[in-house]
């Protein structure tokens, strides 16, 4: 286990290093002067130089060949050092650094989307268990109907129906704004149920998966109750896919829930890359899509040492 965590530790420095150079290449030779997009076409070349050299980019992109200058002080070189130390330069917007805009938004977006992940796949995960057990009865078929029609409905219509009918009319949950966990109730609530359905379908498959296998009949013959059965046997080894299935979404915990924060007036980090978006905000842009890639990576590793944990068939070959 312990040579398995480490050569998997080991991959992750070349795609690191792929994920560093590439969100480079994209923000600052694809998307072309920055001083441009954010000072606008008709800049001085004055102001251009000005803002150049304020963030930076009056250096060369990977290597310096300038003399008297060292070799490694470059635009690349720069971006990798200050990632490493956890800076992210200057929002252009907010005149401040990004790693400070980036501290604001984070917390209003966990408290939105870690209840949206736990009591979605709980939930989520009693109804297929509930579902397996009963399968082909009333309430496996109604579930299956209910899933279905949360599967077909839009996400802005459960936003939209929610904030009419449950902000607007009945006046049960704040409408907009953060001002305490009560009005992150019915944000949460949309969040849910909009991912209930596709939630419930893949878990309650995963599930038969395992309960048509041999060794689920050698427990039914040795006499367990098929509480114990579901429960010790079944959903342990149906696991792997859905921690599969829940891996892919933890990333979003920490770059936020963008249509739900910007609906909703919630400060988290989808609303401020919305607005970075919107005001040219490339540094924030870029801090936020490195972030997110960097969390894949974590999130794949613990994945995988999962897998390890809960299946020692599972090894790195």
């Amino acid at each position: 286990m312990i040579r398995y965590a480490v050569r998997r530790l080991l991959e992750l420095i070349p795609t690191t290093i792929g994920i560093l150079l590439l969100t480079f290449v994209l923000f600052n030779v694809v998307g072309g002067s920055s001083a441009q997009v954010v000072l606008g076409k008709n800049a001085t070349k004055a102001s251009i130089e000005a803002f150049n050299k304020r963030y930076g980019y009056d250096k060369p992109l990977i290597l310096n060949t300038r003399k008297d200058e060292s070799m490694f002080d470059s635009q690349f070189f720069n971006f990798v050092k200050n990632v490493a130390k956890g800076e992210f330069g200057m929002s252009t917007e907010h005149r401040e650094p990004v790693i400070d805009v980036l501290k604001r938004g984070v917390l209003p977006s966990l408290s939105l989307t870690v209840p949206m992940l736990i009591c979605g796949t709980l939930v989520g995960l009693a109804l297929a268990l509930g579902c397996a057990a009963l399968r082909g009865s009333a309430f496996d078929k109604s579930v299956l109907v209910m899933s279905t029609v949360l599967m077909s409905v839009n996400y802005v219509v459960w936003v939209l129906a929610g904030q009419f009918f449950l902000a607007y009319k009945w006046r049960i949950f704040p409408i907009w704004g953060y001002e305490s966990a009560y009005y992150i109730v019915l944000p949460a609530m949309i969040g849910v149920l909009s991912s209930l359905g596709v939630d419930i379908r893949f878990f309650r498959t995963a599930v038969l998966d395992e309960i048509y296998k041999p060794y689920v009949r050698t427990a039914r013959a040795k006499g367990l109750s098929r509480t114990t059965i579901l429960v010790k046997h079944v959903l342990r080894n149906s696991l792997i896919p859905i921690i599969t299935f829940v891996s892919l979404s933890i990333p979003y915990l920490f770059t936020g829930s963008l249509l739900l924060e910007t609906f909703f007036g919630i400060p988290g980090l989808g609303s401020v890359s919305l607005n970075a978006i919107n005001s040219a905000d490339l540094a924030v842009v870029r801090a936020v899509v490195l972030l997110g890639a960097l969390l894949y990576q974590v999130v794949n590793l613990v994945t995988d040492l999962a897998y390890a944990a809960l299946d020692p068939r599972v090894r790195l070959g």
